[in-house]
C-alpha cells in the first residue's frame, strides 16, 4: 500500500481515525480503497457499534474475492472483531459466535501467511487469543504469534513483540509458571524501555510486580507498586490497579490499615 495506516490511526479516538480514513478515501480507488473502508469499520468496532462495522464491511464484500491479499486479509479480521474481540460483552460470546469468528480470523491468518504479511498473520493470531480462551489455549496462540516475530524481518511484525511477550508471560502466569512469566515480562519491559509509551512502559512494571506477588516475592512486588504509585501522583493518572495491588501486598504483610488506604484510593478513581 501506498498509504500509512499507521498514520492515520489514533486508537485513543476513533472518530477523528473514521474523518482521516474518510478522507484519504475519497483520494482513492481499488484496493486501497478496500483496505481504507476496512479501517473505517474498525473505529466503529472501538466504539462498539459492531452493527454500524459489520454494514460498512458487508458493502465491499462482493469487492472482496477478486481484490490482493491484504485487502482479503484485512476484511477478514476485521469481520471477526465485530463478532467477537476483547471489546464484546461476555453474554454475547456464544459458541456460534466464536465459532464465525475464529473462521474469519483462520482466513484472515492463512491469507497473510501465503502473502507473507507478516503484521496481519500476527494480528490474527492475537485475536485468535480472545476467541479460544481457555489458559492452555493462550498459551499456543501466544507461542505462535512470537514465532511469527521472531522469524520476521519486517519492522511492521517486530512491533508486535513487546505486546506479544506480555500476552506469553500473561499466559505463563495464568498456568503458574511464574519463572518463565516473569522472564518474558521483563523482556517485554526491555522493549518497553527503548520506546516513547509511557503508559506501555508502566505497565510492563506492574506485569512484572504482580508476578513477584505471585511468586511471594512480597517487598520486590511491594517496591515496584510503590515507585508506580508514585509516577501515577506525578501524571495525575492515578491507577486502580496499583491501588488494587497494594491494598492485597499490604494485606499480606499483615499492615491491615494502609490495606484498607489503599482499597479506598482504588474506589475513589472514577471508572
Amino acid at each position: 500500500m501506498a498509504i500509512d495506516l499507521t498514520a492515520l490511526w489514533d486508537f485513543s479516538n476513533p472518530e477523528i481515525s473514521e474523518q482521516r480514513f474518510r478522507t484519504a478515501l475519497a483520494r482513492s480507488s481499488g484496493d486501497e480503497a478496500l483496505i481504507l473502508t476496512t479501517q473505517v469499520a474498525r473505529t466503529y468496532g472501538l466504539r462498539k457499534d459492531f452493527r454500524r462495522a459489520q454494514s460498512v464491511l458487508t458493502e465491499i464484500e462482493p469487492r472482496i474475492l477478486s481484490a490482493g491479499a491484504e485487502a482479503r486479509a484485512r476484511f477478514a479480521l476485521e469481520y471477526g472483531r465485530t463478532v467477537s474481540s476483547a471489546t464484546h460483552p461476555p453474554e454475547t460470546q456464544t459458541d456460534a459466535t466464536k465459532a464465525l469468528a475464529r473462521t474469519k480470523y483462520r482466513a484472515a491468518l492463512a491469507i497473510a501467511r501465503e502473502a507473507k504479511l507478516d503484521d496481519l498473520a500476527i494480528d490474527a493470531i492475537h485475536m485468535l487469543a480472545f476467541v479460544d480462551t481457555a489458559p492452555g489455549d493462550q498459551l499456543k496462540w501466544a507461542q505462535a504469534a512470537l514465532a511469527v516475530v521472531e522469524a520476521s524481518d519486517q519492522p511492521a511484525a517486530r512491533k508486535w513483540e513487546a505486546s506479544i511477550r506480555n500476552n506469553l508471560g500473561y499466559a505463563l502466569h495464568q498456568i503458574g509458571r511464574y519463572d518463565e512469566a516473569l522472564t518474558q515480562f521483563k523482556l517485554a519491559l526491555a522493549i518497553r524501555e527503548r520506546g516513547t509509551n509511557v503508559e506501555a512502559t508502566r505497565t510492563a512494571h506492574w506485569m512484572i510486580a504482580w508476578t513477584l506477588r505471585a511468586m511471594k516475592r512480597t517487598d520486590e512486588a511491594l517496591a515496584i507498586q510503590l515507585r508506580l504509585e508514585r509516577e501515577g501522583d506525578l501524571a495525575k493518572q492515578p491507577d486502580p490497579y496499583v491501588f488494587e495491588e497494594l491494598e492485597i501486598l499490604y494485606r499480606e504483610k499483615g499492615d491491615g490499615a494502609r490495606a484498607t488506604h489503599y482499597s479506598s484510593l482504588r474506589k475513589a478513581v472514577p471508572k
